[in-house]
C-alpha cells in the first residue's frame, strides 16, 4: 500500500463519522424502540473507534493530511454536539449541562482558530484526550436502552459519568485558556 493510500484510510474514518451523524439524528428520537435505540448506541460507538483509529493510523503511517487535520476535530464537535442535544427531548441529559459543554467547546475552537490565525499550535493536553474520554462513555451509556442488560440505574451511572465530564470539560477548558493565553502573549511581545 503506498503513501496515498494509507492517507486515504484516516480520512474516510472521518467521513464515516459524518455520515453516522443523519443516522443518529434519526435515531435517538423519545420513545423510540430498543433495536433502533440500540443501533444508535452501536453506531455512536463505533464512530468513537473511528476517531481513535484514524488520528493512531495517521501518526502510525505518517500521512496526516490538512482534510484530515481540519475535519477530524470538526466531526468529532459534530458527533458529539448531535448526540448531546438528542439527549435533552429523551429526558437522558440535563441542557444546561450539554450547554456547558458545548458553550466549552464553541470557546476552544474559536481560540485555536486565532491562535492558527498567528500560526501557533496549542496541541491537546492529556486531561483533554481524558474528558473526551469520559464524555464518550457518558454518552453511550445515556443513550444505551434500558432493559437489555440487567443493571438496574444504567442511566444513573450515565449521569454521574456525565457529571465528571462537565468537570474535567470545565477543568481542561481552563487550563487550554491558560496555555493560550500564555503562548499568545508570549507570542506577541516577540512581535513588538
Amino acid at each position: 500500500m503506498n503513501q496515498q493510500q494509507r492517507a486515504l484510510i484516516p480520512n474516510l474514518l472521518t467521513g464515516y463519522r459524518f455520515a453516522v451523524i443523519p443516522v443518529l439524528l434519526f435515531c435517538l428520537q423519545p420513545g423510540a424502540e430498543k433495536g433502533v435505540s440500540l443501533t444508535a448506541f452501536a453506531l455512536f460507538v463505533t464512530a468513537a473507534i473511528s476517531d481513535y483509529l484514524d488520528g493512531f493510523l495517521a501518526r502510525r503511517w505518517q500521512v496526516q493530511t490538512t482534510f484530515g487535520k481540519l475535519m477530524d476535530p470538526l466531526a468529532d464537535k459534530v458527533l458529539v454536539t448531535a448526540v448531546f442535544i438528542m439527549l435533552i427531548p429523551m429526558g437522558r441529559l440535563p441542557a444546561t449541562v450539554a450547554f456547558l459543554i458545548l458553550a466549552r467547546e464553541l470557546i476552544i475552537t474559536g481560540l485555536r482558530g486565532v491562535a492558527a490565525a498567528e500560526g501557533i499550535v496549542i496541541s491537546a493536553s492529556q486531561l483533554g484526550k481524558w474528558k473526551t474520554t469520559i464524555q464518550i462513555i457518558a454518552l453511550s451509556t445515556l443513550m444505551f436502552p434500558l432493559g437489555i442488560i440487567p443493571i438496574a440505574n444504567l442511566h444513573g451511572i450515565g449521569t454521574v459519568v456525565l457529571y465528571i465530564a462537565l468537570a474535567l470539560t470545565i477543568i481542561s477548558g481552563l487550563d487550554y485558556v491558560n496555555k493560550f493565553q500564555k503562548i499568545y502573549l508570549k507570542s506577541a511581545r516577540n512581535v513588538s
